[in-house]
């Protein structure tokens, strides 16, 4: 498997496993992403600011992530220190034909590099408080749960923060 920058090429591809992803997460309850979010543009811009990367198995994308500073306000209510600049991960997403096989784990791991090589000490990561394989995940990673959030834009529905500390 090799991890690396998306770049604009990428983004059919990329929409094909968001296509194929969103369906099974409405199915398992979980409404965090629909038919207009995430979308191209969102990608187009994580790609213009280096912060998408991917992961790729037997010539196609397994997986993507989003490896950022953005911090939703809602994160204080975690009792997080927002204006404390940490990395943050966005848009984890797996395709259904690689689940299994640790991707999303090795894709948390490149957010930590990343996070050491900005000099930076912590990750943080929110997720649907329905989304349980990522609240299984999180934790098995080293991961501490911070609280629960909602967050604009996603009317009726609560999100788990976790964060992690590296050393």
């Amino acid at each position: 498997m090799n991890i690396r920058l998306a770049n604009i090429a990428d983004i059919p591809q990329i929409m094909r496993l968001i296509n194929e992803v969103v369906p099974v997460m409405n199915a398992a309850g979980n409404y965090q992403w629909d038919g207009h979010y995430p979308n191209p543009g969102v990608f187009e811009a994580d790609i213009a600011k280096n912060q998408l990367w991917l992961a790729e198995e037997d010539g196609s994308i397994a997986g993507i992530i989003a490896i950022t500073t953005d911090q939703s306000p809602e994160y204080v209510e975690a009792g997080w220190d927002i204006s404390e600049i940490t990395i943050v991960v966005h848009r984890l997403a797996v395709s259904i034909h690689h689940q299994g096989k640790g991707i999303a784990a090795k894709l948390m791991q490149q957010a930590e590099l990343v996070a050491q090589q900005q000099n930076l000490s912590k990750v943080r990561v929110d997720t649907n408080v329905v989304n349980a394989a990522t609240n299984k995940l999180f934790p098995k990673l080293g991961y501490v749960y911070a609280g629960e959030i909602p967050l604009a834009g996603k009317v009726a529905m609560r999100f788990n923060c976790y964060e992690k500390v590296l050393i």
